[in-house]
């Protein structure tokens, strides 16, 4: 049997409504279930330099990596272990006499004069403040025959630090080929570093006068963290055309030290700007007890450092 049926079904007038829930439990909801899927995630996305980490010195646990085995020039920071070297060898009392060569040395102001006798405790200030490249040659001349020789010892240095992945060629960062870090190692050298009392001392003073060439000098130093952040108790900064701008520093917060290292930055700005938000990041881990500072560029738990 057919049975027609007219079909009164109007497509116009049917139109769904959608109730919008605009309520603040609404709204208290939403933003509970986003902490909750976000609890122990820090988004670090856009930390624009080529290399970055963020390590607890203590434990040596990574919380945030971006090609942390990346070879890069190492500019400046070179003399950290320039310093380590020298105070292996050397008294901080000890007078040195600048040569015609480090005088000639390309290098930022203050300029040395050839002759000029020194203290090597000033030659440190002016090699780790202000990164004078002259202060780093009158070291190395001071410890060793030859540049070469001191390069060694320098290369020893960081092979004992577990820097697998770190090569020197000078004292100073200059550019050159086969001279190269990374950031993972560059933190293992910075946390060795501060195992140097005077070393400590130097990378975490601000504002220094010294005596250059019969001059009073003025030093500030070249990392701008110190001013940025009262938890900051020092590092290096560099920067050449061949690696850009570059940092190393450590921070300490309740008993608890997180080191962080950029490389290859090509904004100066970006180093204060990127170095405090990780070290934000990463004492907020600490005090979740727990988590990875991930972005959708790193897989951070594919890395397992070893404790330097």
């Amino acid at each position: 049997m057919n049975v027609n049926r007219k079909n009164n079904f109007n497509s116009k007038k049917f139109t769904p409504k959608i109730r919008i829930l605009k309520s603040p439990y609404f709204t208290f909801f939403i933003s509970l279930l986003a902490l909750i899927l976000n609890y122990g995630t820090s988004n670090a996305d856009d930390i624009s330099a080529k290399a970055a980490v963020l390590v607890d010195s203590a434990s040596g646990k990574v919380y945030y990596a971006k090609n942390p085995d990346l070879r890069l020039p190492p500019a400046s920071t070179t003399k950290l272990v320039t310093a380590m070297v020298a105070l292996d060898k050397l008294d901080p009392e000890a007078i040195v006499t600048v040569s015609k060569r480090a005088a000639d040395t390309p290098s930022v102001l203050p300029h040395l004069s050839a002759g000029q006798k020194m203290r090597v405790k000033d030659l440190l200030y002016l090699a780790l403040m202000r990164s004078i490249n002259g202060a780093a040659v009158a070291l190395e001349e001071t410890v060793s025959d030859s540049e070469k020789a001191f390069v060694n010892l320098m290369n020893k240095k960081v092979r004992d630090v577990g820097a697998k992945n770190t090569n020197f060629i000078n004292a100073t960062g200059l550019p050159g080929r086969k001279q190269h870090t990374t950031a993972r190692d560059l933190a293992k050298l910075l946390k060795e570093s501060l195992n140097y009392p005077l070393i400590s001392e130097i990378i975490n003073t601000r504002i220094k006068m010294l005596d250059v060439d019969n001059k009073q000098v003025l030093l500030k130093n070249t990392n701008h963290l110190l001013w940025n952040d009262d938890n900051q108790i020092g590092g290096k900064t560099g920067y050449t055309r061949a690696a850009r701008h570059c940092v190393v520093s450590a921070s300490r917060k309740s008993g608890r030290t997180l080191i962080v290292a950029l490389l290859g930055e090509p904004v100066r700005d970006h180093l204060w700007v990127d170095s405090k938000k990780l070290f934000d990041k990463g004492y907020e881990m600490l005090d979740n007890a727990g988590g990875d500072i991930k972005t959708r560029r790193t897989g951070i738990n594919n890395y397992s450092p070893k404790k330097s």
